[in-house]
């Protein structure tokens, strides 16, 4: 199996949700010398810096230095939040026979039914007394056994759920996590769950941000393993993609010149909801940071950033949908992209994607300095489909840039397909970074 493979599956496996995904990739950044900068301190950087900002824990954003402010930023972006469930306060129900659901509240656009009857746990962010008011701790949490499933109703109470299925989240999406042995056991039960699974005292909890997620490991399939299935596919597929690419340019620079352009990694929170938050794509994060380094150049000032600006080229990395075998009228007629054919450049004549001819030009450019083959996707003229990150940053940044991703299918259910082929040739398209 190439390493590049493995390496994502173990990925995924690590990162259940936002917060722990932003861990992994933290980690993988420290090893390979990359350090840890505040917001809040400041900042005195030098060409070849390998340094990460973390927003929120749940947002990260990873550069190395380049020599000359003027040659501008290579930058990779993607999201590291995917749909799913996400556990309400006081969230404990106790139904006939003393069991126990909780209530949840659904992120993002999920495909409802791929989450009934699989074996789910619970994993996030709990924040603890600290310090100060101002300043709480916070702890990740990933319970990495099976809890909970969402039981599906038979198919005896419902002769025609095959006929069409209308769910509602509130009444058929709650997840059952014990039998009681009393109804009073109920009350305080996710906070004493938390409690024992950290190693703290209740008193200790202030809140927590908590997730559902499905434990079935990521995995390979298909006659010649050419298939990948996992949960969250859309988007880490594609930070996983940014991180190698940007830990692979670094080969060989130790001692020897840095490279003249910037090279940032830009993984943003909350896209799937529409990217509006201090650590989404729609906030000024990305900006504020590109202005700090463009300012810790000697003699640097507003007109470096702005320069520097108009010499940057992004590439916002978020799957695409591949053609289906059972549904090939869904996809555009001339352009439907198909797993294993290379990635996909995405289009949108409403300005939907931050793609134009130019941006296209400069990518199949890349792709062909870099071996790859590339496809389109165009969406069906009567499907119309959502914005990305890229075309919300261009909203907070004067950036040149272009949407891609790799082909998917099933995008937003539990457990989502893409091919081998096509993430190891997104890696090496995005080592391939266009020359000032």
């Amino acid at each position: 199996m190439n390493p590049h493979t493995s390496d994502l599956l173990s990925f995924l496996d690590a990162s259940p949700c936002n917060f722990l995904a932003v861990e992994s990739l933290r980690k993988r950044l420290e090893a390979k010398g990359f350090s840890e900068l505040s917001m809040a301190d400041a900042w005195n950087l030098a060409p070849g810096d390998r340094r990460y900002v973390v927003k929120n824990h749940s947002a990260i954003f990873a550069f190395v230095v380049g020599s000359d402010p003027l040659a501008g930023f290579r930058i990779i972006s993607a999201h590291s939040d995917s749909p799913g469930f996400r556990i309400k306060p006081n969230a404990e129900m106790v139904c006939a026979g003393n069991v126990l659901k909780l209530n949840t509240e659904v992120y993002g656009g999920p495909i409802l039914y791929t989450w009934f009857d699989r074996p789910l746990s619970l994993c996030g962010r709990v924040i603890l007394r600290g310090k100060s008011p101002l300043k709480p701790q916070t702890r990740l949490l990933k319970i990495d056994r099976p809890l909970l499933t969402i039981p599906h109703l038979a198919i005896h109470y419902n002769r025609s759920v095959n006929e069409g299925n209308p769910l509602s989240k509130q009444r058929d999406m709650l997840p059952v996590i014990a039998i009681l042995a009393e109804a009073s056991e109920a009350k305080g039960f996710m906070t004493n769950l938390v409690a024992r699974e950290l190693g703290v005292n209740v008193s200790d909890i202030l809140d927590y941000d908590l997730t559902l997620y499905d434990v079935t490991p990521a995995c390979r399939f298909g006659i010649n393993e050419e298939f990948i299935s996992s949960g969250r596919i859309d988007d880490l597929m594609m930070a996983h993609a940014a991180e190698e690419a940007l830990v692979a340019s670094l080969d060989g620079e130790n001692g020897a010149a840095v490279c003249p352009a910037t090279r940032v990694m830009a993984i943003f929170d909350n896209e799937e909801t529409g990217s509006g938050t201090k650590q989404g794509a729609a906030s000024p994060i990305l900006r504020s940071i590109l202005e700090r380094i463009c300012a810790s150049y000697p003699g640097a000032g507003e007109e470096t950033v702005l320069r520097a600006i108009a010499e940057s080229f992004m590439v916002s990395a978020d799957n695409g949908h591949a053609i289906h075998p059972n549904y090939e009228a869904k996809q555009d007629p001339t352009n439907h992209p198909m797993l294993g054919g290379g990635p996909v450049v995405k289009i949108n004549a409403n300005c939907k994607y931050m793609t134009d001819a130019s941006s296209a030009a400069v990518f199949r450019s890349i792709c062909e300095e870099a071996g790859v083959e590339v496809q389109t996707f165009v969406n069906h003229s009567d499907t119309p489909g959502g914005s990305t990150l890229g075309n919300i940053l261009t909203s907070q940044i004067d950036l040149e840039g272009v949407d891609m991703g790799a082909p998917q299918w099933a995008m937003h259910s539990c457990r989502e397909t893409a091919a081998v082929a096509d993430h190891l040739s997104t890696i090496c398209l995005l080592y391939t970074s266009p020359s000032p």
